[in-house]
């Protein structure tokens, strides 16, 4: 006899991925996909309707993020069982997801195979986490952190502002401005901003639209 149906919610703004998803989850007779969102609003709404046993969720998303998404279903229902399938590589992406409540990190380019097996794993309660976002993981631990203030900064910086700019966005003297610019550069061993946005970049602090 055929095992419990694992129900599904996929929240992606991308047509083609939620259809690709989809074509692998079908064939699955223990897998049903029950619904869809193509923002986190829709996610959070779909995901109270319809309470999914797994949602398939992405970062980056119209409105609310993937993030907010996650923390918003927790904190309503707190055994929700979330995989985040996304292309953002970056230690704090992964940080930051798996900090909001995700079960499991993936990359999109991962295998159907991998991606069912993964599914039926966080259905049974388990945590499957690859070797390479362990890595990643492993990483952020040994990076310098940023504090709340640098966040701010090193994203200002992203936008193109000098340090008076910052210094009036943030409501701040340009001397404290110019101290936490010294900081991030110091944090990320760079010698100038472009590098250190390059490294914000890259390890998913910063997002170039």
């Amino acid at each position: 006899m055929p095992g419990p149906t694992i129900r599904i919610l996929i929240a992606d703004d991308h047509p083609m991925i939620r259809a690709g998803l989809n074509a692998s989850i079908s064939p699955e007779a223990d897998l049903s996909v029950v619904a869809v969102a193509s923002t986190g609003e829709q996610a959070v709404e779909m995901f109270r309707a319809h309470q999914p046993d797994i949602t398939l969720m992405d970062l980056r998303m119209p409105g609310t993020g993937g993030v907010a998404a996650i923390r918003a279903i927790r904190e309503e229902f707190p055994q929700a069982k979330i995989i985040v399938l996304s292309t953002y590589q970056g230690d704090e992406d992964i940080f930051r997801a798996l900090d909001a409540g995700a079960a499991t990190y993936l990359l999109k380019d991962t295998l159907a195979d991998d991606l069912i097996r993964v599914i039926r794993d966080v259905a049974q309660g388990r945590r499957p986490i690859s070797p390479e976002i362990a890595q990643r993981l492993a990483d952020r631990m040994l990076n310098p952190t940023l504090t709340a203030r640098e966040l701010e900064v090193i994203r200002l910086i992203a936008r193109g502002m000098r340090n008076k700019e910052i210094a009036a966005e943030l409501r701040i003297s340009e001397e404290t401005a110019q101290g936490h610019v010294k900081n991030i550069l110091a944090k990320f061993a760079v010698h100038d901003r472009t590098e250190a946005v390059a490294v914000a970049v890259r390890r998913g602090i910063v997002h170039l639209a």
